[in-house]
């Protein structure tokens, strides 16, 4: 996937993010890093988790040279175990949750670090059977479940896309509750 197509992914599911704090767990290379990057604009912030030194170590050369842009701060950390997380807008996890063997402790953990009316991102594959490199499928109907154990909103799905790899993908969102307001 290239960085216009996780733009326009990210685009469908966020919408307006200007000013405003997300994280990209499991970035890897930073694709949808550099997505949030141009979504949250000049003055938000984009923390770039994985614990992959060689992939950050690309994701810091690409935002030492990105001047001008949001502040990205790069995060060692396997997201599978705690790690320190700042409260946060949003969360993406793009081809991730597949890999945790206990997905609902992951997300549990990361829900509590989203603002009240925080997003989840999630994009997995649909409909795919266990293999080494999906070991954990999450379809859409698993990740309502684990949404509501975590104790997000029921997901919508925002788009979806042909896989690469065969069958198809697809972007959901989940928010934490909606701040109280007064009155």
């Amino acid at each position: 996937m290239d960085d216009s197509e996780a733009l326009d992914l990210l685009r469908a599911a966020i919408g307006d993010a200007e000013g405003e704090v997300w994280a990209d767990l499991g970035a890897g290379g930073g694709t949808f890093t550099r997505a949030l990057a141009a979504l949250v604009g000049t003055r938000g912030q984009v923390v770039a988790v994985d614990a992959d030194e060689r992939a950050l170590a690309g994701l810091m050369r690409w935002a030492e040279l990105a001047k001008g842009g949001p502040e990205i701060v790069i995060v060692s950390a396997d997201i599978a175990k705690p790690f320190a997380l700042p409260i946060v807008d949003g969360v993406v996890m793009a081809n991730v949750l597949h890999f945790m063997h206990d997905p609902a402790a992951v997300l549990g953990r990361i829900a509590g670090r989203l603002r009240p009316g925080g997003r989840l991102v999630l994009i997995e594959y649909e409909g795919r059977r266990p293999s080494p490199w999906v070991p954990y499928p999450v379809s859409f109907e698993r990740f309502a479940e684990l949404a509501a154990g975590a104790g997000l909103t029921p997901p919508r799905i925002a788009a979806t896309r042909p896989s690469a790899f065969g069958g198809e993908m697809y972007v959901a969102v989940a928010r934490t509750g909606e701040p109280m307001t007064e009155g």
